[in-house]
């Protein structure tokens, strides 16, 4: 019986889920990164800098000497991370119409026209809800 239950969940779940790919944002991709490239990063990168990228730089020059799980994951974030960048600047464009339609007199600026959006979900439309949530804004 718990077996049947268990199949019936995972199925609902498969099939209630959105098909949306995923982004990470910054605090994330540190957290995958520690994980994976920790020891690379102390070994090799120890006076490296969090900021201008100098711990990914450090890494991306040492790319030989740091193991192969670190090299992985260091290129699946900074995929993740780029696809989360494109699509904070894809919101307006896509999100254009019911930005007009929803949010009328809002004043821009200071997140005010997200934060509109975000109120407006349920009538805003699916792809701007999606890009939203790709944006990590949600």
């Amino acid at each position: 019986m718990r077996q049947l239950i268990f199949a019936v969940t995972a199925s609902l779940m498969l099939v209630t889920a959105p098909a949306v790919a995923q982004t990470v944002g910054f605090a994330e991709a540190i957290k995958m990164l520690g994980a994976s490239c920790g020891k690379d990063i102390e070994t090799y990168c120890k006076s490296a800098t969090l900021a201008n990228n100098g711990i990914t730089q450090c890494l991306e020059q040492n790319q030989s000497k740091v193991s192969a799980k670190c090299n992985a994951d260091r290129k699946v974030v900074i995929s993740l991370i780029s696809e989360r960048l494109a699509a904070q600047a894809a919101v307006p464009q896509i999100c254009s119409r019911d930005i007009a339609q929803y949010c009328k007199g809002v004043k821009e600026g200071a997140g005010h026209i997200l934060r509109c959006l975000l109120k407006a979900k349920p009538s805003v439309g699916a792809k701007c809800n999606t890009a939203i949530d790709m944006a990590g804004y949600r």
